[in-house]
């Protein structure tokens, strides 16, 4: 039976994990919300790649994947780590080979990098808290996307962002400050910059971190431009991927390798 892997890039700050829990356990209950049979579900496995950074990691063959799910991660994806090497390297040829994939946030950026596309500093700086972000492209035939409404609210905190897309990608939505939130390489992976893994108390935790962070710096976000709310819309977004997964991993698949 194929698995439905995530891959855990790091973890939340401390006391955002004790009172919240952490990346890997967000991002299960979004792919296996409780409403839903676990027969409906793939199973799922956790693989910590962050913490492979002293020694080598076995990945899974492609074909015992039903799906990847990339986590977010306090690392930057241009810090090109050795284990951030070792992880694209397997990506690239997981991607390949048609695995759906789901990069977030800091997923998303290495899925960009790793695919031929560049991430670098956002020009605008910090982007935080829950924001406005809209589809830009037809995604009527896109099998996690095309029951999203057109407009939607979306938690983000990153720094750091998509500068430039791979060849072969295509912008799926974004907004006036980031306009890659969301694209699709081939049919096969996606990424979002936006967390829709994230609840309200974990949006908040980054938040007040972040005020905490810039005051002992002597400075501060302007209060009125950030907000926190509910994203049921965005949160779609994983039960999506898990019933696409799930879907892929019922079908034979011919895997290919990395030309």
């Amino acid at each position: 039976m194929r698995t439905l892997y995530i891959i855990k890039t790091g973890s939340t700050f401390p006391a955002i994990r004790q009172q919240h829990g952490d990346f890997e356990q967000w991002m299960q209950a979004g792919l296996h919300p409780k409403h839903v049979l676990p027969t409906e579900r793939p199973a799922m496995a956790v693989i910590d790649a962050a913490a492979s950074g002293h020694g080598p990691l076995c990945y899974p063959e492609p074909h015992a994947c039903a799906g990847i799910v990339i986590s977010g991660s306090h690392n930057m994806v241009t810090d090109d780590a050795p284990w951030m090497q070792r992880l694209a390297h397997w990506l690239l040829q997981i991607c390949h080979a048609g695995v759906p994939v789901l990069g977030i946030c800091f997923g998303h950026q290495l899925l960009a990098k790793t695919l031929g596309g560049q991430v670098g500093m956002h020009p605008a700086g910090l982007e935080l808290g829950t924001v406005p972000v809209s589809i830009q492209a037809d995604v009527s035939l896109d099998p996690i996307w095309q029951h999203m409404p057109i407009c939607f609210e979306a938690h983000a905190v990153h720094y750091q962002s998509v500068r430039r897309l791979p060849e072969g990608a295509c912008v799926l939505a974004g907004n006036c400050h980031e306009p890659h939130h969301a694209f699709r390489w081939r049919s096969n992976v996606w990424g979002v910059q936006f967390h829709p893994e994230f609840s309200t108390g974990a949006m908040q935790g980054y938040i007040d971190h972040v005020q905490q962070d810039l005051a002992k710096n002597g400075s501060r976000l302007p209060a009125q431009n950030l907000r926190c709310s509910e994203t049921p819309d965005a949160a779609q977004l994983l039960n999506h991927f898990a019933r696409h997964a799930q879907n892929f991993a019922r079908q034979p698949v011919a895997f290919q390798p990395v030309v």
